[in-house]
């Protein structure tokens, strides 16, 4: 059987997580494929809100599988607390939850090393998360990484050892002012590593691929957005893993002609966390009051998003390089109550005008075309039937599949999950 692919379209934080918790139920495994702790995948239902930032989304359903991918990077003690987190529900994640053997793990030194880097920047920083991705990751490609197959060895310990010692030697090099504590950090990792290896670790290419034999229905789960994929989003201004389709087939090891449906999640507007380019960017009460309604607030930094229209440019990029099936538009709600909407439906870029993504999409390069849009005023949250949203959004929704050629099949309208439109 096929693997279906649900990937974010835009900077992050569309919504991936509700999603998958929604259309959970019609798969037997929920596979995350790549990204780490960076990542916040928000869940609300029945009263409970949850953010998940390495666990699959898929972990509250009794019935589904959860698996951890080799693409994603674990950070053990964020991981214990997320763990600690759903014991108040009683999930049996210990039956439930797989992590595969190739993941590799985020040690304190790591995390300590991207902060180092960061402050070393100066006005020049990328808006990294602090989490520890980016020199994980590093390691990962400079063949040096500690995995979690690891674990299971005598020697685990000395190669801990080695890497945060080489770690070390490089913060020193930074040399900037970064305090801490490695002896009280590295307990914390250690208890965390404990509770880790109580779980299930597997060889997770082999575990799907018997899978797919057994013709069990799979979901490959990605985080963050296609637009900070370390080769296709605005680099340097990006993650440091692929994000899109491709990632799914190295972060799980799963054939690319094996993948069927791809989902594209995006929002009814444009959000970025973080540094970076961003074209349609609103400094005005337009980007306050999508802010404010929509909440928009980073799941894992906390840190405010930063707010503009929705840019069907960098969609259509998204769409191609993914080959996206289906969209699923989120957040439709917060667009109620704007007289006017606006879509960026092309950029002057360097004097002439455009309909694709260029190499830079920096603000001395690129200014926005915008297309107007009629709004609508009424409270869409309690409505379940496409055919009675507003004329208005219907319109906004036809404009953007006939621009992008491919069908909206779900419309969100709140964040539980009951406030979600089938088409």
């Amino acid at each position: 059987m096929a693997v279906d692919l649900l990937l974010g379209l835009q900077w992050g934080d569309e919504g991936k997580g509700k999603i998958v918790d929604f259309l959970t139920k019609k798969y037997n495994i929920i596979a995350r494929f790549q990204g780490g702790p960076n990542a916040g995948h928000t869940l609300e239902f029945d009263g409970i809100k949850h953010v998940l930032h390495t666990i699959p989304s898929g972990i509250f359903h009794k019935n589904a599988t959860n698996v951890v991918g080799n693409g994603v990077v674990i950070d053990p003690v964020i991981f214990k607390k997320e763990l600690e987190g759903l014991d108040q529900y009683k999930v049996d994640y210990k039956s439930s939850l797989l992590i595969s053997r190739k993941a590799h793990l985020i040690l304190p030194t790591h995390r300590l090393l991207d902060a180092a880097s960061e402050t070393a920047k100066g006005k020049a920083k990328i808006g990294s998360t602090l989490k520890g991705i980016g020199p994980t990751y590093m390691d990962k490609t400079g063949r040096n990484g500690l995995r979690v197959g690891d674990l299971e060895l005598k020697n685990w310990k000395e190669k801990y050892r080695q890497l945060a010692k080489k770690h070390q030697a490089m913060i020193e090099f930074y040399n900037v002012d970064v305090q801490y504590n490695l002896k009280e950090l590295e307990a914390e990792f250690f208890e965390a590593v404990k509770v880790i290896k109580t779980l299930q670790f597997i060889d997770s290419e082999e575990y799907l691929y018997q899978a797919q034999q057994n013709e069990k229905p799979i979901l490959a789960e990605g985080a963050q957005g296609s637009l900070l994929d370390i080769d296709f989003g605005t680099y340097p201004f990006v993650t440091s893993s692929n994000t899109t389709a491709a990632g799914a087939c190295t972060g799980l090891g799963v054939a690319p002609n094996h993948i069927k449906s791809v989902f594209g999640i995006f929002k009814a507007y444009t959000t970025r966390v973080g540094s970076g380019p961003f074209p349609t960017e609103l400094f005005d009460e337009d980007g306050a009051q999508m802010a404010r309604v929509g909440h928009e607030f980073g799941a894992t930094t906390g840190r405010p998003r930063r707010c503009g229209w929705l840019d069907l440019v960098a969609l259509k990029y998204a769409v191609q390089v993914n080959g996206v099936t289906e969209l699923m538009m989120m957040k439709a709600d917060v667009l109620s109550g704007f007289e006017n909407l606006k879509i960026c439906t092309a950029y002057n870029y360097q004097g002439q005008q455009i309909s694709h993504l260029p190499y830079d999409i920096a603000p001395e390069n690129v200014s926005p075309v915008y297309q107007s849009f009629k709004g609508w005023k009424e409270d869409i949250s309690a409505i379940t039937n496409f055919d009675d949203l507003p004329q208005a959004l219907k319109d906004y929704i036809k404009f953007i599949e006939n621009n992008v050629g491919v069908k909206i099949s779900i419309v969100s309208v709140g964040p539980d999950r009951k406030e979600t439109i089938l088409r």
